[in-house]
């Protein structure tokens, strides 16, 4: 390949921060945040169809991936603290204009550096991130009720977020398309969900999702204000949130350009030629 992705680590507020990165250095750079239970191999798809043109980093939260995965006794699994360190990274890596790619819990750690540092956006990617409290749907009456009383629904919590049943779900959805779908997508993460420690992790950091819904009006409000070149593509067999999301965002920046494809909650598993070009098209105007 011209543009070979390379594999490094960098210290940010003492812990080891795994990332990828591709493509000229000059090049408009592209900041991609993963989501949940992923990690930046999410994206080597679109790093093989995007790095010729432009300047692809997309790091691994800490907790995930190849990045120090701390103890949750030691270091607080919020998202305000993750934000806060992958802003560091950026710092750290001297990235001062970016646009940025938030999937997933890409959006809550994405929009949180946005009304950190606006400056430094130049536009925004939202693939299946949600916004609005009405995008996140009646299958999360059950989540709900465990940002409420944590003690009591902990257990129920994790065997729906964590089993293998919904780490497979959270791909496929509702395609009806299964066989487009490598198996080793929710394998490997059911895998990394069963490492030592990742279930206190992981239920830290769900239950500060909480924080996420307390924060959308901010974040529509700044939408709304700013009028931010904004890209949204979303899969239309995504059961993790509500299908009217991707119109609400385009209710705060109607300029939004707004694409809902026949993919899952993890659109790049089976549609990444349409999204690399789709980026391609928006990057370009």
């Amino acid at each position: 390949m011209k543009n070979p992705t390379t594999y490094k680590t960098i210290r940010v507020d003492g812990l080891n921060i795994f990332y990828r990165e591709a493509g000229p250095k000059d090049a408009p750079t592209i900041l991609l945040l993963h989501g949940l239970p992923s990690s930046s191999r999410m994206f080597e798809s679109l790093f093989n169809r995007l790095s010729d043109r432009f300047h692809l980093i997309a790091p691994d939260y800490p907790g995930y991936g190849h990045s120090d995965w701390p103890n949750p006794k030691d270091f607080a699994y919020t998202f305000d603290n993750i934000a806060k360190i992958m802003t560091h990274f950026s710092e750290a890596l001297k990235i001062s204009k970016y646009t940025l790619y938030m999937a997933d819990y890409g959006g809550p750690v994405g929009f949180r550096m946005v009304l950190e540092h606006p400056e430094r956006v130049e536009s925004l990617i939202v693939q299946d991130a949600v916004a609005h409290n009405e995008g996140l749907g009646a299958n999360w009456k059950k989540r709900r009720e465990f940002w409420e009383n944590r003690k009591d629904n902990e257990e129920a919590l994790r065997k729906n977020l964590l089993s293998l049943e919904t780490t497979r779900t959270r791909h496929v959805g509702d395609d009806p398309s299964v066989d487009r779908y490598d198996p080793d997508l929710w394998t490997d993460e059911f895998a990394f969900l069963n490492q030592p420690g990742q279930i206190e992790i992981q239920s830290d950091l769900f239950y500060d999702y909480r924080t996420n819904v307390a924060s959308y009006p901010k974040w529509q409000e700044w939408m709304r204000k700013n009028k931010p070149r904004l890209l949204v593509i979303w899969g239309k067999h995504d059961l993790s949130f509500d299908l009217g999301e991707p119109e609400r965002y385009r209710n705060d920046v109607p300029t939004a350009d707004v694409h809902v494809l026949d993919a899952g909650h993890f659109a790049l598993d089976t549609k990444p030629d349409e999204i690399a070009e789709l980026i391609r098209k928006f990057m370009k105007k």
